[in-house]
């Protein structure tokens, strides 16, 4: 009796299996991960230790292992552990709303940033603090949820030409709401009292300063309920990378997954938003390093999330450091990203 022959797909894999349930993992894939989450850790114990009262590596181990003073063990657990989380499942968050909408515009500028959802979250985030003078952050997230949603629908439905939405449409008209909407967040600024204008201001800066375990809990956990849902919807928005014909020939409805994707997309930047303000960048840089990591091509979620919460952690580090919000860090690396972006897209269409 012969041995069943190995599909040869390329390209090293692993796969692993478990009864009828199997999957196929690229080893290169595999180790980029494990290399990104163990560059990610080390960069977040360093991280604990710095602010006002900095404290080594080993000081920093001791506190998490309980084996510290008091002072210590407050300082890294109870004050900035929460803070490194945070960045780290708001990175990952908008990591995976980037790869989201670069896998259905099929371009690598289909980001919530580009296509003027974050700007949308925002603006529902400032009408709940600036007009209705609540700062809870159910509040804002309902705000910024509500904002980014009402603004998606804005968007899909102008870019609708045919019964389907096509990627350039898409991008170009979030643009355009996004230029809108960033001018009527300059006028609600200049409705309310100066002091108002100003914590509005810092916060839209997008800043993890002063975030603890208030706002790490609900984040986690709609986070959670968030990737879960994604994840039922990856293997439909893989299929629909190959087009809508040929994904309508295969039984899927595309209309309807693409809604479903956009609303998970809108629902991962609105979160992140109400919780640190509009952080830019991350989710158009994020999902096309992970690409080049990886080498590998179409909807990379678990690549994409490692990748964004490294670079929003690392960006934090640095703000810590220059004494700036993090968002004028990621706005700052991601300027320069976003234009040998376009010279390369422009490039590769000479």
């Amino acid at each position: 009796m012969t041995a069943a022959p190995r599909l040869d797909h390329g390209y090293r894999a692993l796969t692993p299996r478990r009864g009828r349930v199997s999957a196929l993992v690229p080893v290169r894939s595999a180790v980029v991960c494990a290399l990104l989450l163990l560059v990610t850790a080390a960069l977040g114990i360093v991280s604990l230790g710095l602010g006002s009262f900095p404290l080594s590596v080993p000081e920093v181990i001791d506190a998490l292992l309980g084996r510290s003073d008091a002072q210590a063990r407050l300082l890294v657990v109870g004050w900035r552990l929460p803070r490194m989380l945070v960045a780290v499942l708001c990175g990952g968050a908008l990591a995976l709303s980037g790869a989201v909408f670069q896998s259905l515009t099929r371009n690598p500028l289909g980001s919530p940033d580009i296509i003027g959802f974050s700007s949308g979250s925002y603006t529902g985030a400032i009408v709940v603090m600036l007009l209705l003078g609540s700062n809870r952050y159910l509040d804002v997230a309902a705000g910024a949820l509500t904002g980014g949603a009402v603004t998606a629908a804005v968007v899909y439905l102008l870019a609708l030409s045919r019964g389907s939405v096509q990627s350039f449409r898409l991008i170009i008209m979030g643009i355009g709401v996004g230029a809108l909407l960033s001018s009527l967040n300059s006028g609600l600024m200049l409705m309310v009292d100066v002091d108002t204008a100003m914590l509005a201001a810092v916060w839209g800066a997008g800043s993890l300063n002063a975030l603890g375990h208030e706002q790490l809990r609900p984040l986690a956990l709609v986070l959670l309920v968030l990737v879960v849902l994604l994840a039922a919807v990856t293997a439909p928005l893989r299929q629909l990378e190959l087009g809508d014909d040929a994904a309508r020939a295969l039984g899927l409805r595309a209309n309807r997954v693409r809604a479903v994707a956009v609303v998970l997309g809108v629902a991962l930047t609105a979160l992140v938003t109400a919780a640190a303000g509009p952080i830019a960048f991350v989710a158009l840089a994020a999902p096309q390093i992970a690409r080049r990591l990886v080498r590998g091509s179409g909807l990379l979620l678990v690549p994409s999330a490692l990748t964004g919460a490294l670079v929003l952690l690392a960006s934090d580090v640095l703000a810590q450091r220059l004494g700036l919000p993090v968002g004028v860090v990621t706005v700052s690396l991601g300027g320069g990203y976003l234009a040998w972006l376009l010279a390369a897209e422009f490039r590769s269409r000479r």
